[in-house]
């Protein structure tokens, strides 16, 4: 079993604590003060793992989409229907709000509030996560369970989207409605959408 650094646990800690705090606050009234306070670590801790408080953003960022993407690689990869596929693609997404509520808003929210810093490092991992959903309808279409009347570049951003917003929509309502559930009717219309017509007629 590899031996974590102090370093690596600290900035850990930090980067933990940013997750609460740019949630409870909101990344624009956050300082960095409040995050080293939340860590408990002394302000000037903070710089040396990162440079400014829009740094941290990306640290976080970077970290927490990273673990994602290759949550969904690993499914994207493994053996089963790709029906099966495309389902733990969306159970997935959903099991990560769920799991961390704090960090499901600050990627919903927060991280989207500067155009900048998404256009500055969050498309690149936007863009692998997408890329992985793509390869799953290009895996549907080729083994003829999807219609290909359609760009898998379009339906990926279509459920991406779908995903996104029931997302979004359960932080904004406080976590007060069931995620999972609605996740399951957005990919049965989904999934229906797509299904091969050849398929649907021999039914």
């Amino acid at each position: 079993m590899p031996v974590r650094s102090r370093s690596t646990d600290k900035r850990e800690r930090i980067l933990a604590a940013a997750v609460k705090v740019f949630a409870a606050k909101g990344f624009y009234c956050a300082r960095v003060s409040d995050v080293a306070r939340e860590a408990g670590v002394a302000d000037g801790t903070i710089y040396l793992y990162f440079e400014s408080k829009e740094d941290l953003l990306r640290g976080l960022y970077e970290e927490n989409m990273g673990k994602i993407n290759e949550g969904v690689r690993e499914i994207v990869d493994g053996d089963g229907p790709v029906l099966q596929k495309v389902s733990q693609f969306f159970e997935a997404w959903a099991r990560f709000a769920l799991d961390d509520p704090d960090l499901a808003e600050v990627l919903t929210v927060e991280i989207r509030e500067s155009g900048k810093y998404m256009n500055e490092f969050a498309a690149p991992l936007f863009g692998e996560f997408l890329r992985h959903l793509v390869s799953l309808i290009d895996e549907g279409q080729a083994a003829g369970e999807f219609r290909t009347d359609v760009s898998p570049k379009t339906v990926a951003r279509a459920m991406f989207g779908a995903m996104d917003e029931l997302a979004l929509a359960w932080v904004m309502s406080k976590r007060k409605w069931n995620l999972m559930g609605a996740g399951s009717e957005v990919l049965k219309i989904f999934l229906l959408g797509l299904k091969n017509p050849q398929l649907a007629t021999s039914d």
